[in-house]
């Protein structure tokens, strides 16, 4: 099966790069904007046709789409998540290798949840920031386009590879930063939120899974459970051995026994933040809860997740550690 990997070099796509390049069956192809890349193309700022005479010339049986922005403007985001989805689509309707499409969505395309509830792939997105309704953009793009296509709605993904800029990414970096200069309490804000984290490693196992079968419209990839993100902070600084104290800006009294220097999860801080430390919400738009239902991935791709959050945390300290 020759699969044509969009987005190979980003946080997902490296990932499902491994997981297909370990299938002899799969004859991979990447496709990005960067020099290492088999194929130079920028989605947006590419024609559609351009793309098709390329799919004309590969023939791929798969097309995977990691591609995408998670940061930037309302500009930038639509550019790079919904019209280079738009090219995508237009090319495979275009091309004659009746390729199918498996595209990565995000949890953000649902926006806020009802605090204990699990959201259903029939629950109506309302998107509540501008990366969701890119996303979300993309997502009916994909669904209206008459494709063999299928969305994967991935949560809150974490383990190696977390971005520096993400909350987990920055709750790392806090810490390291804390250990190296022997702070003995670290202070944090934004951990009331809850998420759904799901290891990177079980969506590249999931991406696998979607390409090789039939299952078409959308599909949730989480873990099934809403996590604290001070939950998360403990467990982070247990599997550091961080043995100061962890104070919670806007949580409820008291210290967490394991704290950080001042740092807001939520948003990057200047310099000048640190003498009054503000909390900030978790940036995603999708309020203080999280929680995927992943009943469809389970029945429809025979994929569970199988990699538990203090592995994927000890995976992020790790590679913080490394910077110490």
């Amino acid at each position: 099966m020759r699969v044509l990997l969009i987005g190979a070099n980003g946080y997902l796509g490296r990932f499902v790069a491994d997981r297909l390049l370990a299938d002899p069956a799969v004859q991979l192809t990447a496709l990005g904007r960067g020099d290492d890349a088999d194929v130079r193309f920028d989605l947006a700022s590419g024609s559609p046709g351009a793309l098709t005479r390329f799919l004309d010339a590969v023939h791929p049986g798969v097309v995977i789409n990691c591609a995408g922005a998670t940061r930037g403007g309302a500009r930038d985001l639509t550019r790079h998540n919904t019209v280079a989805v738009a090219t995508v689509c237009e090319a495979l309707r275009r091309s004659g290798c009746g390729a199918r499409l498996v595209q990565i969505g995000c949890g953000a395309e649902y926006g806020p949840s009802q605090p204990g509830s699990a959201t259903a792939e029939d629950a109506v997105p309302r998107p509540g920031g501008p990366y969701g309704v890119s996303k979300l953009a993309a997502t009916e793009l994909v669904l209206g386009s008459g494709l063999d296509a299928v969305v994967l709605r991935v949560f809150s993904p974490a383990g190696p590879g977390t971005p520096a800029g993400s909350p987990l990414g920055r709750l790392a970096e806090a810490m390291r930063r804390a250990m190296q200069s022997g702070d003995g309490e670290l202070k944090l804000g934004g951990l009331g939120a809850q998420r759904d984290f799901i290891d990177v490693r079980d969506v590249a196992r999931a991406v696998h899974a979607a390409s090789l079968s039939a299952a078409q419209g959308v599909i949730n990839i989480g873990s099934g459970r809403a996590v604290r993100l001070r939950d998360a902070a403990a467990v982070l600084a247990r599997v550091a051995g961080y043995g100061g104290a962890l104070h919670e800006l806007d949580g409820p009294p008291g210290p967490l026994r394991t704290t950080i220097g001042h740092a807001s999860i939520g948003h990057p801080r200047s310099e000048s933040d640190h003498a009054a430390p503000v909390a900030y919400p978790y940036p995603d738009g999708c309020g203080s809860w999280q929680q995927a239902d992943v009943r469809t991935a389970r029945d429809r791709l025979g994929w569970r997740p199988r990699i538990n959050l203090e592995e994927s945390l000890a995976d992020i300290w790790m590679e913080a550690a490394c910077r110490i």
